[in-house]
């Protein structure tokens, strides 16, 4: 796991790249949580999808939920890029289209995209 600390508009952004599996259940969400902030002093991250669980995006075993839940307790901002078309899930895009227009969790195809939407919110 390779965690990148950048500052973009005087915001505090942590990047995480990995490509093995960071996000496996809510615990391993809040000890990524957890070292980011004392790694970097960042509440918002960006991750790759591919260091994230599939669980996660079956919103039947509500990890997605809980994380997040967590995540809002924490002040997390957080942030989920990759591929999302393989998923026909109707309530995984209606979660994940909520989700973008909300302040606190993004699910986008780059970096870049990530990035610019962790810097719009406070």
């Amino acid at each position: 796991m390779n965690i990148e600390h950048l500052k973009n508009y005087g915001t505090d952004i942590a990047v995480v790249s990995s490509d093995e599996l960071v996000i496996v259940d809510t615990q391993s969400a809040l000890d990524l949580a957890m070292t980011v902030k004392y790694e970097t002093d960042a509440a918002k991250i960006i991750i790759n999808k591919s260091a994230v669980c599939e669980d996660f995006f079956i919103l039947s075993t509500g990890m997605a939920g809980e994380i997040l839940q967590k995540f809002t307790n924490y002040h997390v901002q957080f942030a989920i890029y990759g591929d999302y078309s393989q998923y026909t899930s109707k309530p995984l895009k209606d979660f994940i289209y909520e989700s973008n227009n909300g302040s606190n969790f993004f699910f986008v195809q780059t970096k870049e995209e990530a990035i610019q939407k962790l810097t719009e919110t406070q």
